[in-house]
């Protein structure tokens, strides 16, 4: 059992029979009042996020999460199906919903962190960087650029991003998958 002042970042708990990971953890203490934890909490499950406040009184479930290598296949009608790293015919789909933006960021063969409760597959993980080719980018245009700027490019896969101006169709570049920023250029396209 875990105790309320250890619900650091990135513990796993149960709570309400549902695994959820620790995002924030602050801890509160007031005159004349029991310190306190607040906490910014998310369901692995449904991927809803919480601000819960707990006491000393509190106690939790650790939760059992097992993480295996998969690797990504394909998409099709909202559904992206996997397959583990190492056995092809043991295969898992999950939603759109349950992916959220990261769908976007998948191509195939990607190998990602598939979370497991209770034997049923939750959720994946991508890699935090990936670099993909840029299909289509608008010419930039030469003109009041002193303070930097942007254009939205489209990549493989479909997702579109802010660049910097110089980047051009065919570049690759590195995306963070988590925010879905731009890193840096990794090779010049041939133009």
């Amino acid at each position: 059992m875990l105790s309320y002042s250890e619900l650091t970042k990135g513990t796993l708990f149960i709570l309400d029979g549902a695994p959820y990971e620790v995002l924030e953890m602050n801890f509160l203490r007031m005159q004349q009042r029991k310190a306190t934890v607040n906490t910014k909490i998310r369901n692995l499950i449904t991927g809803k996020i919480l601000e819960r406040n707990w006491q000393a009184s509190d106690s939790f479930e650790e939760a059992e999460v097992e993480k295996k290598n998969s690797k990504f296949i394909y998409m099709t009608k909202g559904e992206y199906w996997f397959c583990d790293e190492k056995n092809a015919a043991d295969r898992f789909s999950l939603t759109a919903e349950v992916l959220g933006d990261a769908g976007k960021f998948l191509k195939p063969n990607t190998i990602v962190v598939a979370l497991f409760f209770n034997g049923k597959v939750i959720t994946a993980t991508l890699p935090i960087k990936m670099d993909f080719k840029v299909i289509e980018a608008p010419p930039s245009i030469k003109g009041n650029t002193a303070q930097g700027g942007n254009k939205v490019v489209t990549l493989e896969g479909g997702a579109t991003i802010p660049v910097p101006l110089f980047i051009n169709a065919g570049d690759v570049i590195r995306v963070n998958t988590q925010t879905g920023e731009y890193v840096e250029r990794v090779d010049k396209g041939s133009a």
